[in-house]
């Protein structure tokens, strides 16, 4: 269960524990394994919903296990950032409904992230190094990355200018103006359309959401996972002091099984993190909603079904789950399979 720096040191010490399996540590993987086999007859682009256990090598504590449950929505064959501002809205919409507010989407471009490194003159096979410490920013501040990146031996005009820059977005807001500030900064390093597609799904999608969030450009935000190649986001939740989930775009996902790149993009929610964080708000399980069969008589007047139509009505306004059906011969076996389908209260309406 070893990953990253961790399975990186484990090489090298030649550890006897490391085999050619392992248990599955994301849901990204095989879905593009199955889109990969089945991408003829699928549709484009091709929506994906899953839940399923995943396993990873971290140190148990609140929140995270080494054994849980992800929740992802994923969409495959749409280059466009439609696939973000979908993806961005669905999750969110989501959350509002479970009862959350005040909670933020962070988002960021691993684009960005190169731009800033190459900018400030870090050589780019240095690049994961780098973004492996920038990782701790919210942990150790800008002191102890600084600290970090001049033990790694690297010089202290590209620690302080790659710090400046940070300190920068910082000062301009983490809006669509630490957007342009960034943009205009790296003109040279970074590609053109990273600006406008950053803005155009920040615009898009607080013109539609319909949950009480904020959605921040976060510079800092690298995503562990290396198969991220553009947009990254994470949701902060205040509550948990940590994220509680995230994705982005993995664009060359595909074309490692099928050798044709295929525009990819997939957010995901802990299961677990968002349950611990409904119980300690004291949330209740909704109740399940009454339900009523109206069972009328073969023959019953036009003019007072009418009626009861409308009186069906006014009970699903109400709250009720409403059947409206005609009385069967066999009454008796009926009600009987109505009841066992949940149904307590059973109304008869006769001709006479």
């Amino acid at each position: 269960m070893k990953r990253g720096e961790k399975l990186k040191i484990a090489e090298a010490k030649d550890e006897t524990d490391l085999v050619d399996f392992g248990m599955r540590y994301d849901l990204t993987v095989p879905l593009v394994r199955y889109y990969s086999n089945n991408a003829n007859d699928l549709p484009s682009p091709f929506k994906a919903l899953q839940m399923g256990n995943v396993w990873r090598a971290d140190r148990p504590q609140r929140g995270r296990y080494r054994q849980f449950m992800q929740c992802d929505i994923d969409i495959i064959g749409e280059p466009s950032n439609l696939a973000e501002i979908e993806l961005i809205l669905a999750t969110t919409t989501t959350i509002g409904k479970l009862g959350f507010k005040n909670f933020e989407i962070r988002i960021n471009e691993r684009r960005i992230l190169k731009a800033m490194a190459a900018y400030s003159g870090f050589a780019e096979e240095d690049y994961d190094t780098v973004f492996i410490i920038l990782d701790k920013m919210d942990k150790i501040g800008l002191d102890g990355v600084a600290e970090e990146l001049a033990k790694e031996g690297y010089a202290k005009e590209s620690i302080d200018k790659y710090l400046g820059l940070f300190k920068g977005v910082e000062e301009a807001g983490n809006g669509i103006d630490g957007i342009c500030y960034i943009a205009k900064t790296l003109e040279g390093f970074l590609e053109e359309d990273v600006e406008k597609n950053l803005l155009e799904i920040i615009n898009s999608v607080n013109a539609a959401k319909q949950a009480d969030f904020k959605l921040v450009f976060d510079p800092t935000l690298v995503r562990g996972m290396s198969y991220y190649t553009g947009t990254i986001f994470e949701i902060a939740m205040p509550e948990l002091g940590a994220a509680c989930g995230g994705g982005g775009r993995y664009d060359k996902m595909v074309g490692k099984f099928t050798g044709q790149d295929v525009p990819a993009c997939g957010f995901s929610i802990g299961f677990e993190r968002i349950v611990l964080l409904l119980m300690e708000s004291g949330f209740t399980v909704p109740m399940q909603r009454p339900k009523v069969a109206y069972l009328i008589e073969k023959g019953y007047p036009a003019d007072k079904l009418v009626d009861v139509i409308a009186k069906a009505q006014e009970e699903r306004q109400a709250g009720k789950q409403v059947l409206v059906v005609r009385m069967n011969k066999n009454k008796k076996f009926q009600k009987e399979k109505l009841a066992a389908e949940g149904y307590k209260d059973i109304v008869e309406f006769f001709n006479n």
